[in-house]
């Protein structure tokens, strides 16, 4: 066992298993309310399997949560690039450009995400709190 509590398999610091089982534990520690060391993990099974839409998600969403906004929009980016279907990943990044500071970078994808979810509350508040905030900005 490591300093960090991981067990390793060999010197290269890989953790143990597969990235399934690094997607399963990033997931977990995630959900447990552990999302840098979610991250991290995520981060090693992103790398591995960069084609997969779950653990960048997970990833994403690790970042945000461990305070990583521009990794975090990054990542999201990614998603949408990949696959401009996913509303969600519309509005992690509209809310992660957010706390960055892009306030102006995070309308156009916040509005997106609510242009394609108009009934979820979460889009549409978000939206509405940037654009407040544009419009406070400009009236300065």
């Amino acid at each position: 066992m490591t300093h960090d509590g991981n067990v390793h398999d060999d010197n290269s610091g890989a953790p143990r298993g597969n990235i399934y089982d690094w997607y399963q534990r990033g997931m977990k520690l995630l959900k447990e309310g552990s999302p840098a060391a979610a991250a991290a993990l995520l981060e090693r099974a992103a790398a591995a399997e960069p084609e997969s839409r779950s653990i960048l998600e997970g990833l994403a969403r690790a970042q945000f949560n461990s305070r990583q906004y521009a990794e975090a929009a990054a990542s999201f980016r990614q998603i949408v690039d990949a696959n401009p279907a996913e509303d969600y990943a519309y509005f992690g990044l509209g809310l992660a450009l957010w706390r960055t500071g892009d306030v102006e970078g995070a309308q156009e994808p916040l509005a997106i995400a609510v242009a394609m979810r108009p009934d979820e509350r979460h889009y549409v508040s978000a939206l509405k709190s940037v654009r407040a905030t544009l419009r406070a900005r400009r009236e300065m």
